[in-house]
């Protein structure tokens, strides 16, 4: 009879955690966003009133030059910076793991970064570019810092190199878990055998830390898909459009443009871009896993 109480009392407990937290995700999540997929089939413009126009808006996206620049440059900027950051972590993540001095306080000072807000990093770097950088060029007379790069065509490799440095944290916080999991003792066995540097790492260290590569890979992708803040508060998406994404695109456009309903069926297809990849991703890299096992 004791542990049937026992049982009924778990029981309510977890109810009553889990049941509060599922009906405010329905409510400020699920809910927001099925009613911005109703919107996507109507022409509302945020204010007055609406109509049914089916897929017009899906099929006008196909037409419209701006939501094309706007997604190559976010598969630009995704590719390389999914490259960068996973690459820059992975060596940044094997070095702290190394048996070096003041080990602890370097992955303090790395992880620094992370726990600045986007929006703020952002906003210091847009000073430095406009302001610090020009100053010593001009001071070195270097001609290629003597300018504001995020004023020129190459605006994108600025936001680049931002976006790197915020995101190696998290990465090399993931990467730095999965060499904490892999057996010393191989690697005394491999040096034995005569098998250091690269081949120790490509044949030991990568194929054990290969879950957590995929679990880098899939969030980095998931993440500069839908860039949003750095790009606002580097070149609010300029100069022109040239530095414009997406997520950049349908809040503009959307919010300020009375464009509600037809960004609503961008933000579907966003959606769906990025489940798709990530989908993709995973069969692809638990495959190689698998492979590797």
């Amino acid at each position: 009879m004791g542990k049937k109480i026992r049982k009924k009392r778990i029981s309510m407990a977890f109810y009553a955690m889990t049941i509060p937290m599922a009906i405010l995700f329905f409510v400020f999540h699920t809910y927001p966003f099925l009613q911005g997929i109703f919107y996507s089939f109507t022409d509302w413009k945020g204010y007055g009133t609406w109509e049914f126009v089916g897929l017009r808006n899906y099929l006008q996206m196909f037409k419209d030059p701006n939501i094309t620049q706007a997604y190559l440059f976010t598969f630009k900027f995704a590719f390389w910076a999914t490259i960068c950051v996973n690459v820059f972590s992975l060596l940044l993540a094997c070095g702290l793991n190394a048996k070096i001095k003041c080990k602890n306080l370097l992955k303090a000072v790395y992880f620094l970064p992370y726990m600045l807000g986007t929006l703020i990093i952002g906003y210091v770097f847009n000073y430095i570019f406009a302001n610090i950088i020009p100053s010593m060029g001009q001071a070195l007379g270097i001609k290629a810092l003597s300018v504001n790069i995020l004023g020129t065509g190459k605006a994108w490799y600025g936001i680049l190199f931002v976006t790197i440095w915020q995101s190696l944290a998290f990465n090399t916080l993931i990467y730095l878990a999965g060499l904490q999991t892999v057996n010393r003792d191989l690697y005394e066995s491999a040096a034995i055998d005569g098998a250091t540097g690269w081949k120790r790492f490509s044949k030991i260290t990568f194929p054990l830390i290969a879950p957590f590569f995929t679990i880098n890979m899939v969030l980095c992708v998931k993440g500069f898909l839908m860039a949003f803040d750095q790009i606002v508060a580097l070149t609010g998406g300029g100069p022109g459009v040239s530095t414009t994404t997406i997520s950049l695109l349908i809040y503009k456009k959307g919010f300020q443009g009375a464009q509600f309903a037809y960004q609503s069926a961008n933000a579907v297809v966003l959606f769906l871009v990025v489940v798709i990849i990530s989908i993709f991703q995973l069969r692809v890299l638990e495959r190689r896993e698998e492979k590797i096992d």
